[in-house]
């Protein structure tokens, strides 16, 4: 069962599963747990207006679910995207790393013939 009552719905004792009443104090006045019929016009009195700005309010909200789900799925796709080009580029770069060091190392080595050669040209002339 609901919390609210719908029309003049009311809840017997046999639908609730009533347990017996505990057993009272000699000074404590009793209690009537007997449900209260509920009018529906006072307890459920929603408006047309109130209705469709609450279905408005539920769609925007459906509608903002599906586009962050659509939204994560495509970022989830460009992350997986990014990882398997770090995987096929990290070999590469490394290849260029060393390859950039053994470049550089053959420039200092001519560089060094270079000096060399001046060196001697420079003691001919003298």
């Amino acid at each position: 069962m609901s919390e609210f009552a719908w029309g003049s719905e009311v809840v017997s004792d046999e639908e609730r599963g009533r347990q017996e009443p505990e057993a009272r104090q000699p000074n404590e006045p009793e209690v009537d747990d007997r449900p209260v019929p509920v009018a529906a016009a006072e307890t459920l009195a929603v408006s047309a207006d109130d209705f469709a700005a609450i279905e408005e309010r539920i769609l925007r909200a459906v509608t903002m679910v599906k586009r962050e789900r659509q939204a994560r799925i495509t970022a989830e796709e460009r992350a997986a995207l990014a990882e398997a080009q770090l995987r096929e580029q990290t070999p590469l770069a490394e290849q260029l790393r060393n390859e950039l060091s053994a470049l550089r190392a053959e420039r200092d080595q001519v560089r060094q013939r270079v000096e060399r050669l001046l060196t001697r040209l420079d003691e001919l002339e003298l």
